[in-house]
């Protein structure tokens, strides 16, 4: 089942909407902070609790005028709360809201990004179980090397894809940070107790020492995890790119009935998923970056960061949602071609069974520089000859057959001797 992809499920967290729902939350929670710790009247905050809402579009409107984003917002809030209002917001400053709302915005993204990374992961340990057996040719520079597993290759996508997971789940502590301190971090006009309830009734932890704003080392973390995650789809699209080629055509994208490759050449089924994925990891890269470079503000605070974060964290936050969707799509519905990988392994009569035929010769007395001679000059001869063959031109060297009788040659060309450890990383991955 392929599963088409939806915007709700991580773009409504990013939507001006969602938006200013939770800077109306983290006001709410202010106030209920304040009130706890007698400051405020507690019936005002029910009063702003019961009527405390927004129009987006008078938000909107009002900031045309006061173009003020924070001042617009809580002059519509007071439209519908009224007198009680005058207790929203006190002794705050704007990115008190911004960065402690930005902090819920990113916490709910990770959980959203946590639930779908699962699913790749059970995608990828099926297939690593599923093609535990299915033997294929392992490449080193794009060269053939030694037999391995397509199950193995899938196994070292699982590993990568369970360390993201990881790195999510410390990621989403490491960005659960608020801050109600005031205009430059000294808790002037508030007291740190409020900051303290805040958070904790927003599920959030107080910066450690903050400015005017939250430190964006903690908004670059986010980027950089997502590039990394980014990083390792791109690496598992670029494999399958690799493996879809029509000279190797291993494994495949699934190809859905209607679907065309080209609007020239009717034969064409592109892997077009996986070069998708390729391209928008760049995006994600570069946006990393750009999170690098928004850490360096002046003094307490300047505002160069925040056209910036407008887009890379709701862009990279989306694009990454859909690469795990994309991929778990991939891995779920691969098509996979056994006969191709043991046709592609056995190309010059096994030549990729050198080294196991070089490492008997040792044992069987023939010193590591002769027996490499040997080896390598028949499997160069296969490689270069049309319709080479390997194994058939060791039965016939004189020097082989003086050292190997034919039983222990046709041992040399059994895959299984490569494969015998494999148990060992199925154990640690717990499949």
């Amino acid at each position: 089942m392929i599963e088409r992809y939806t915007l709700p499920e991580m773009g409504n967290l990013w939507t001006e909407s969602y938006k200013l729902q939770t800077w109306l939350k983290v006001e709410v929670a202010v106030c209920e902070a304040q009130a706890e710790l007698g400051y405020i009247p507690k019936e005002a905050v029910e009063e702003i609790k019961e009527k405390a809402t927004f129009d987006l579009q008078r938000v909107l409107e009002i900031e045309e005028e006061v173009r003020h984003d924070m001042i617009a917002f809580l002059t519509n809030v007071n439209e519908y709360v009224g007198e009680a209002g005058r207790y929203i917001h006190l002794g705050l400053t704007s990115s008190d809201v911004l960065d402690t709302a930005l902090a819920l915005q990113l916490t709910s993204s990770v959980d959203v990004l946590l639930g779908r990374v699962e699913a790749l992961i059970q995608a990828l340990r099926y297939q690593a179980q599923e093609h535990r057996d299915t033997v294929m040719i392992g490449r080193s520079h794009g060269i053939h090397a030694e037999p391995i597993t397509f199950g193995f290759k899938v196994a070292g996508w699982l590993a990568e894809m369970l360390r993201n997971r990881d790195r999510l789940v410390r990621l989403r502590t490491q960005v659960a940070v608020g801050k109600i301190s005031g205009a430059v971090g000294t808790y002037a006009n508030i007291d740190p107790r409020v900051e303290a309830l805040t958070c904790k009734l927003l599920g959030l932890e107080p910066d450690t020492a903050s400015t005017q704003v939250v430190s964006r080392d903690i908004h670059a973390e986010y980027l950089q995890v997502f590039a990394l995650v980014a990083a390792s789809i791109e690496r598992f699209s670029v494999e399958i790119r690799n493996l879809q080629r029509t000279d190797v055509l291993e494994v495949e994208e699934f190809f859905s009935k209607g679907q065309k490759g080209s609007s020239a050449m009717p034969h064409k089924r592109n892997p077009v998923r996986s070069e998708r994925l390729s391209g928008l990891a760049r995006v994600i890269r570069g946006n990393a970056i750009a999170a690098l470079e928004n850490m360096a503000l002046w003094h307490e605070r300047d505002i160069s960061h925040s056209s910036v974060e407008r887009m890379i964290l709701p862009d990279s936050s989306t694009l990454l949602h859909f690469m795990v969707v994309e991929m778990t799509n991939l891995a779920k519905n691969l098509l996979v071609y056994p006969e191709n990988m043991a046709r592609n392994m056995n190309r010059y009569g096994g030549v990729v069974f050198s080294q196991r035929v070089m490492l008997t010769l040792v044992k069987k007395g023939m010193t590591r520089e002769d027996a490499y001679a040997v080896v390598q000059r028949c499997a160069h001869e296969a490689w270069n000859t049309e319709g080479g063959n390997f194994r058939s031109l060791l039965e016939k060297d004189a020097t082989i057959s003086q050292n190997l009788s034919g039983e222990e040659l046709a041992d040399c060309f059994d895959p299984s001797y490569h494969l015998r450890h494999l148990d060992q990383v199925y154990q640690r991955l717990g499949i």
